[in-house]
This record gives C-alpha cells, sequence and structure tokens, in this order.
C-alpha cells in the first residue's frame, strides 16, 4: 500500500524473487507501472517488474497474507480504511511509516491482531513515475508484533524477504526500535531540510552538529517521560550511524521540500513538540524546525495546511 520509494523497492525484490505482489499506487506512476512495469534502479542491481499487477483500488486485490503499508502520515487514516478489503482472518498489516503513531492508528481502525510495527532502513524515492531509485548502501527492514510474539506470520515475512534477498529481521520490542529509529530520523530529516543541506554538511559543522545532537536529545528524553526503554546510549549510537552515511546523502523530508512536495514535519518534528509540551519535556530545536518547517509544509511558500 504506497509505492514509493519504500515499498516500490522493497515489494519489487520481493515481485523478482517470485511472491504474488500486488502494487496499490496512483496517478502517473500507477498508468506508467501498468504499461512499463516497475523499474527499480539501485545499487544492488536495476531490475524490472513486467508485467506488474497494480491497481489504485484494493478491493481489485482482496485479501492478503501481508500488507506492506508504506503511505506518507497524512494518509494514513485514510489509506487504512482503504485497505479493509485486503484484511483477511491473519492478515498482518505492517506500517513501515516514518514516525511513532501510526500503528496506533491502524489498530483502531483495523484492530489491533492486525497491526505489526516496523522500520524500513534506506533511501530511495520515485525517480519518474514507475522508476525506483535506491541510492543507499543499505536496505533493511526490522518489524515485529505489537506484543513481541514471534509469530508464524512475522516468521513466514521474513522467510520470504530472506528468500528474496532483503535484510529482514524480527523484532521482539518493536516500539523501542521505532522510537530508536525516531530519535535518528527527527534530527535527520528536520536538520538537514531546515538547513536545505545533505548530511555530510550539517555534521561537518560544529554549529549545526551540536544541533542535531540535541534534537536526538530531546526526541530521547520525550520517549523516556512517554515509558519507552531506549538505551542509554541511544543518542551516540545513532550520531554515529548519522556519520556513516556518504556526505551526500539527503533524507526524504529534504528531498520533498526541494522537489515541491508536502512535509511530514508534523509527525516527526512536530510529534515531539506536541508530545513534549504535553509531558513537559523542553524541545527547542525540534519546535523550532516545525515551526520553520511549518510554512513550507503543504509547498514551498505556502502556510502548512490545517
Amino acid at each position: 500500500m504506497g509505492t514509493g520509494g519504500v515499498g516500490g523497492y522493497f515489494g519489487g525484490r520481493l515481485a523478482q524473487h517470485g511472491e504474488e505482489v500486488s502494487f496499490i499506487a496512483r496517478g502517473a506512476h500507477l498508468r506508467a507501472i501498468q504499461e512499463n512495469g516497475l523499474i527499480v534502479r539501485s545499487r544492488g542491481g536495476d531490475f524490472r517488474i513486467y508485467p506488474a499487477r497494480a491497481t489504485e483500488d484494493p478491493a481489485e486485490i482482496g485479501p492478503s497474507d501481508i500488507v506492506m503499508f508504506n503511505v506518507k502520515m497524512w494518509d494514513t487514516e485514510a489509506a487504512g480504511r482503504a485497505v479493509q478489503p485486503l484484511i483477511g482472518q491473519n492478515t498482518a498489516v505492517i506500517s513501515f511509516q516514518n514516525g511513532v503513531e501510526a500503528e496506533e492508528i491502524l489498530a483502531n481502525i483495523l484492530g489491533r491482531e492486525h497491526v505489526m510495527g516496523g522500520a524500513a532502513y534506506i533511501f530511495s524515492s520515485i525517480a519518474e513515475p514507475g522508476v525506483i531509485a535506491h541510492t543507499s548502501p543499505t536496505a533493511r527492514l526490522l518489524f515485529g508484533e505489537l506484543n513481541g510474539e514471534a509469530t508464524p506470520r512475522a516468521e513466514a515475512f521474513r522467510a520470504a524477504a530472506w528468500a528474496a534477498g532483503i535484510d529482514a529481521s524480527l523484532s521482539s520490542s518493536i516500539t523501542k526500535d521505532l522510537w530508536s529509529k525516531f530519535v535518528f530520523i527527527c534530527a535527520l530529516s528536520g536538520m538537514c531540510a531546515v538547513s536545505r543541506s545533505p548530511v555530510g554538511r550539517v555534521l561537518g559543522s560544529p554549529a549545526t552538529r551540536e544541533l542535531f545532537v540535541d534534537a536526538m536529545r530531546e526526541v530521547a528524553s520525550v520517549g523516556a517521560a512517554r515509558g519507552v526503554a531506549l538505551d542509554p546510549d541511544i543518542v551516540e549510537r545513532q550520531l554515529a550511524g548519522a556519520g556513516s552515511l556518504p556526505a551526500d546523502e539527503k533524507p526524504s523530508m529534504l528531498y520533498d521540500l526541494e522537489h515541491g512536495h508536502r512535509l511530514e514535519v508534523t509527525w516527526l518534528n512536530g510529534t515531539v513538540a506536541r508530545l513534549g509540551a504535553e509531558l513537559g519535556v523542553s524541545t527547542p530545536i525540534n519546535r523550532f524546525i516545525t515551526a520553520v518547517l511549518g510554512l513550507h509544509a503543504g509547498s514551498p511558500g505556502s502556510p502548512a495546511p490545517g
């Protein structure tokens, strides 16, 4: 559900291996996939899925084993309702979205028993209609049941991913893992977008590097106040991870800003600021990022919607 950089790449890898994969997309991207197949340009090898099963209407697909849920956060509720025809008795909907609140939104719509949490570690995007560009050296999935159980459906999806050459791991503490990624992605996406700079430039300046670290500390503090047992060295480890990225790497929010797309800042840094206010945790860096990028959240030069 959502054949963008994440869904297009990982769904494409599964389809390439012979799994029965349906791609849900819309507009010019959907038409290109239907006419020419799904094309993936990857550092791990280019490939094409042709013909590709692609539609705008989940009802044309019917009940599925696994739904990889990859839409932008502002579409979570609408897309959650739209995937209901895909839900069978044991279907798992795995959110591979950014942020830490999608799972609860989906659980309220579909039932908690049908929802897993997930995190995708990849830099990829729609290069042009029908074409996915995977630019990072890694492409990894981490997912798990919300209660931490290693269920047969979770094991089966991991096995299918492994068989397709995907680095996939099953988590017994997915909430903690999602917050660990949240610490990283709020700083990375927020600081790169607000400075209009790739990660190497942000970390290469002592001033912006310090802000990057402070942004992560704020997220970790909010997570702790929410009762999430993050590792004591989470900020140091995530900073090391950011430093290992190619210097010219651009996170998706910077890509979206540069291309005039809507931004997820409300669901990233904005969530930190909102939860911080509710919990009495100071979040000045994330509040600043939210305010500045909020001017561009709908489109460059326009106020944030809502």
